[in-house]
């Protein structure tokens, strides 16, 4: 969903600045494909100049991560130390904050969140199971001891099964491997699809070199690209996303622990995953669902912190950002799925009218208090002209607050229109003729 500048800045002068900052020191300090338009919001000259005169009465926390970009009209997200850094309500695909989201970073074990998108993809189609047993090669063996394992032993049969909850659980470095070459038929040629996988996604910031994230010039990505693939995965996968909420897996007599230190600490949080090398710093991609206040549905969010130089501060970071998508947005359902929005008139088909709407529930998030100013315009092709296949886009939906454009997204056929036979589409023809000379 795009939000485009003039529509956004409609909705920052909807609310004053004065308030929003009161709202953020009562808001946030108590426990989401991106395509907003966000931009920077700075400090008055006369506010600045009052602040430097000011004495506090404690230190202030100082933090150094990437300053913040955000939505226009919301009040202002914590600080943090990482060095970029992205949250996103995948309810919406709304980018609601971020802190130099493209630019490139190191992966290093988020790497295995496409490791497993291909590995969940190929379990979708039935090219592998869960109950299949895995021989291991050698390749497993060059895994070294500082390194993340789950302790599969080479030419030692494991499941399918057992390999994904390492990857995933135990963050192994040996049981992506072995997926790799079952899926790929070797690591090169995973890796390759990994890229390929990263370009139909829309990851465009980012480029592949091995299934683990080991440090590499090649292997890189960005926060806002692993939003993305974090937002697909759940998504696509529903039927295997659990596996991330998994606080532990014991394989082999060892049992480990999830490094998601969230899932501990907030019930709402169910993945997703860490990561840790010394060049990449400390990182962990993390996902709530909360319920909405006052209706039928509930609002994912997913949170990006790149490059932390502790391990406490990319779990207290992403717990902040979290709360504050929460507290500091609402969500506002446009349509259900299904739902007929407009029945547009359609040429040359069986039908002479054609319902349109959207596959699935369509939301909007905005900043707090803002929801009553959203209204809806349905703009469909015209004319339209049969055959029309069910889910065909018709036209859009576009997303209006004072006669701004915010945002838009795709309307559909919810139902197919055949071709009609040669004597109607001979009399649609005519009166497509006529309709063109008026």
């Amino acid at each position: 969903m795009r939000l485009s500048p003039q529509g956004l800045k409609s909705l920052a002068s909807s609310i004053a600045f004065g308030t929003a900052a009161r709202n953020v020191a009562l808001g946030v300090m108590l426990p989401v494909a991106l395509a907003s338009t966000i931009v920077v919001a700075e400090a008055k000259p006369a506010a600045k100049a009052k602040a430097a005169h000011a004495a506090p009465a404690a230190a202030a926390e100082q933090f150094t991560g990437a300053p913040a970009v955000y939505m226009p009209g919301a009040v202002p997200p914590p600080g943090v130390n990482a060095r970029s850094w992205v949250l996103v309500d995948a309810t919406s695909n709304t980018v609601l904050a971020s802190g130099n989201a493209d630019e490139r970073v190191e992966p290093a074990s988020l790497t295995k969140l496409m490791t497993a998108y291909l590995v969940f993809e190929a379990l979708d189609k039935k090219k592998i199971s869960m109950e299949q047993i895995v021989t291991p090669s050698e390749a497993v063996r060059r895994v070294g001891r500082d390194e993340s394992r789950m302790f599969i032993e080479a030419n030692k049969p494991v499941s399918v099964h057992d390999l994904v909850y390492g990857m995933i659980i135990q963050s192994g470095n040996d049981a992506a491997i072995a997926l790799a070459e079952l899926v790929g038929g070797s690591e090169g040629q995973f890796v390759t699809l990994m890229n390929d996988e990263a370009q139909r996604l829309g990851m465009k910031g980012t480029h592949f070199a091995d299934v683990n994230g080991m440090p590499d010039p090649n292997h890189y990505t960005t926060a806002g690209d692993l939003a993305k693939l974090s937002a697909h995965l759940i998504r696509d996968f529903p039927q295997y996303y659990g596996i991330f909420s998994e606080k532990e897996f014991k394989y082999n007599n060892i049992r480990q622990g999830n490094r998601n230190r969230l899932l501990w600490l907030d019930p709402t949080v169910d993945g997703l995953k860490t990561g840790h090398t010394q060049a990449a710093g400390y990182c962990l991609i993390a996902s709530a669902k909360r319920a909405i206040p006052g209706v039928d549905g509930q609002r994912r969010l997913v949170s990006v912190m790149m490059g932390e130089q502790k391990e406490g501060e990319r779990t207290q970071d992403s717990m902040k950002m979290l709360n504050y998508g929460y507290s500091a947005f609402d969500s506002v359902r446009l349509f259900k799925g299904g739902q007929a929005i407009s029945t547009p008139r359609i040429y040359k088909g069986k039908a002479n009218t054609v319902q349109v709407g959207v596959k699935g529930d369509q939301w909007a998030t905005v900043p707090r208090g803002l929801g009553d100013k959203v209204k809806t315009e349905v703009d469909v092709n015209a004319p339209l002209i049969a055959p029309l296949a069910e889910g065909q886009q018709v036209g859009t939906v576009k997303i209006v607050a004072d006669g701004k454009t915010l945002s838009e997204f795709p309307v559909v056929a919810l139902q197919a229109v055949p071709e009609a036979g040669i004597f109607g589409r001979i009399w649609d023809s005519i009166l497509l003729m006529f309709s063109k000379k008026k």
